[in-house]
C-alpha cells in the first residue's frame, strides 16, 4: 500500500508535463506533492512531508496567481465602452 501511494505520486506528478496550459501543470504538480505529503507522514518521512508542503503551496499559490493574472489581462484588452453609447 505505502509503495503504492508513491508511485502514483510518482505518476501524477510525472503526467503534469503533458499538459500545456501553466496552470493546470501546476495543479496537477501540487496534487502529486499532497500524495507525497501523505506518503512521507505514513513512513515517517519528515523531510518529504516539509518539502513537498513547500513545493505544493508554491504551486497553488503559484496557479491562482497566474490565473488573476490572465483575467486581468484580458480585461485590460477588452474596449472600454463610450459614455451614452448603446450596447
Amino acid at each position: 500500500m505505502l509503495n503504492a501511494i508513491g508511485w502514483v505520486a510518482t505518476a501524477v506528478f510525472a503526467s503534469s508535463y503533458f499538459f500545456r496550459q501553466a496552470t493546470t501543470l501546476r495543479r496537477i504538480q501540487a496534487a502529486a506533492a499532497f500524495l507525497w505529503v501523505v506518503y512521507g507522514f505514513l513512513i515517517g518521512a519528515m523531510p518529504v512531508v516539509v518539502a513537498n508542503v513547500i513545493v505544493a503551496a508554491a504551486a497553488v499559490y503559484s496557479s491562482f496567481t497566474a490565473q488573476r493574472r490572465a483575467r486581468l489581462s484580458q480585461l485590460e484588452s477588452e474596449p472600454m465602452p463610450m459614455p451614452g453609447a448603446k450596447s
